[in-house]
């Protein structure tokens, strides 16, 4: 199993809040993400937090401070609008780059982006939200309601093609109480070819075997847990 690092950076500061909002200050990226890598991080994915809303684009300039120190795998998301974005980004030092926002206003990006960079480079990232008995697909942080169903948008962009797929629950995110395992159920049950990265909600070493049960071999990436020393990369890579 595959153990990320997420980091959520907001004016070159790492922020962490619950359900994407209270965020506080918790360290410098470069700190933290030299830190996750000594540790024995499988990799590390930095999202500027407000990119989109903003506009812009802050972490190319982090990313190449990053990828001085770190030597795995670092995937970059927030405010990626076009193929220079993702080109900026790959040249900046990041591996991969995550998408959300530009894909659901224009499902065409993500073909470009397959077509001139590679499907292995591109992650789609789903910010899901449980309404009533439905889990729709929010953009801008959390901010946006999209009226897109998650299952039906996880099979539209495999379909598409893409590398990976990181999937966050808005309402399990920094809480540290479980991942949303009715929603992981669910997407158990539908044909899913292509890695998915399960986020939000993890606080202890039973959250994670609960994930292995229902997907032996996919990843998971921390960040509050991380953040605040309840789980330590290094003796979570003994277990796992």
């Amino acid at each position: 199993m595959r153990i990320i690092a997420r980091l959520d950076i907001k004016n070159n500061y790492v922020i962490k809040g619950i359900n994407f909002e209270g965020l506080r200050k918790v360290g410098s990226p470069t700190d933290l993400c030299t830190k996750y890598y000594k540790d024995g991080a499988d990799e590390l994915v930095l999202f500027d937090s407000v990119a989109t809303l903003y506009s812009r684009n802050n972490l190319f300039d982090i990313i190449k401070r990053i990828t001085e120190k770190v030597f795995i795998p670092v995937c970059v998301g927030g405010g990626i609008r076009s193929l220079d974005d993702i080109k900026m980004a790959l040249y900046s030092g990041a591996d991969k780059v995550s998408i959300n926002t530009s894909i659901v206003q224009n499902i065409s990006f993500l073909k470009e982006a397959n077509k001139n960079f590679g499907s292995s480079n591109i992650v789609v990232s789903i910010e899901a939200k449980k309404n009533k008995n439905n889990w729709e697909v929010y953009t801008n942080n959390g901010r946006d309601k999209t009226g897109l169903n998650v299952f039906d948008w996880i099979k539209k962009v495999q379909d598409v093609g893409c590398g990976e797929i990181i999937l966050t629950s808005i309402d399990h995110d920094g809480t540290r109480n479980g991942l949303d395992l009715d929603l992981i159920n669910k997407i158990k049950k539908i044909s899913v070819n292509v890695p998915i990265i399960f986020s939000g909600g993890i606080g202890t070493v039973k959250h994670i075997e609960e994930l292995k049960k229902i997907f032996p071999d996919e990843a998971l990436a921390l960040g509050s847990a991380l953040h605040y020393n309840m789980l330590k990369l290094n003796e979570l890579k003994k277990i796992f």
